[in-house]
């Protein structure tokens, strides 16, 4: 029961820095985090292990710039799929993540059933990409397009207060 426990446990104000401190930068070093937080290192080692052991913590990226990998056309793509059944937009979910223009794939309600985050060189390979790999599968019933003109992205994400 105390790995429960240790799940569902709310993050407390140390974490909650802890959290937004890594978020801004993920390379400080822990003896830098401790000081900006205060406390020892060992606590602050603790907390960070206890944090990524709970699940709050679940990696550490680069943020790359797509332009720079010359990648600089980004789209999101909508999929119906048809027949649709659990089995085939877990298939075709495996699929197109594997894709290299593939960015993300979100399964939605609604609508579409899947919608995928795609950045390609320029508007000829994102044709290319529709035509010559989603259009070709039979499960795909069809799809949207929507390119993307700008893109801002919160890098530092809080715990939103309950509903009230």
């Amino acid at each position: 029961m105390a790995g429960i426990e240790a799940i569902i446990r709310p993050m407390d104000e140390l974490d909650a820095e802890i959290v937004r401190l890594l978020q801004t930068d993920a390379r400080l070093s822990n003896r830098e985090l401790a000081r900006r937080l205060g406390v020892a290192p060992s606590t602050c080692l603790e907390r960070v292990r206890a944090l990524a052991r709970r699940g709050v913590i679940r990696g550490y990226h680069a943020d790359i710039d797509l332009q720079a990998l010359g990648r600089g056309v980004q789209a999101l793509v909508s999929l119906q799929v048809r027949p649709l059944s659990r089995t085939v937009i877990d298939r075709i979910q495996g699929d197109v993540a594997g894709m290299p223009e593939v960015l993300s794939v979100f399964v939605v309600a609604g609508g579409d059933d899947l919608v995928l985050h795609v950045a390609v060189p320029d508007l000829d390979h994102l044709h290319a990409f529709l035509l010559e790999r989603l259009s070709r599968r039979p499960e795909i019933g069809g799809f949207r397009t929507s390119v993307i003109f700008q893109h801002v992205r919160s890098t530092v994400l809080e715990r939103l207060g309950d509903p009230a």
